[in-house]
């Protein structure tokens, strides 16, 4: 499908658009009402779509709301390397070899990237050093 039956612009995957509301309420640096975030959107969706966005974010556990008005103003829980480091999580716990998916992890890390995750790991071996 080309476009939406209201001429909005191309159809996304659920996803995508998740990913955009979230991307701008990092930006926005504060709570957001639906209101806010459509009007920030442009034309590009409607105020239900939004609503219906937010409310299913909120859910997942991926932003807070907090009354403001009539209207829940949404903020996002963590930030961009909060999010990463959850989808992380999940995957690994989706797994039923922790061991066989952290070794393979490691395996593929580089040199330098080893060597911070030593150090995030255990800060005093680094002071050792």
């Amino acid at each position: 499908m080309a476009a939406d039956t209201q001429g909005r612009g191309p159809k996304r995957a659920n996803g995508a658009r998740e990913t955009e509301l979230l991307d701008l309420l990092q930006r926005a640096g504060t709570a957001l009402t639906p209101g806010e975030v459509t009007e920030r959107l442009g034309d590009e969706l409607t105020y239900s779509s939004v609503v219906t966005i937010l409310t299913r974010m909120h859910t997942k556990g991926l932003l807070t709301r907090t009354q403001r008005g009539r209207a829940y103003a949404y903020a996002p829980v963590t930030d961009d390397a909060g999010f990463a480091a959850r989808r992380m999580r999940t995957v690994l716990e989706e797994r039923p070899d922790r061991e066989a998916v952290l070794a393979r992890f490691a395996d593929g890390l580089s040199d330098t990237d080893a060597d911070l995750l030593r150090q995030l790991l255990d800060p005093e071996q680094e002071s050792n050093r």
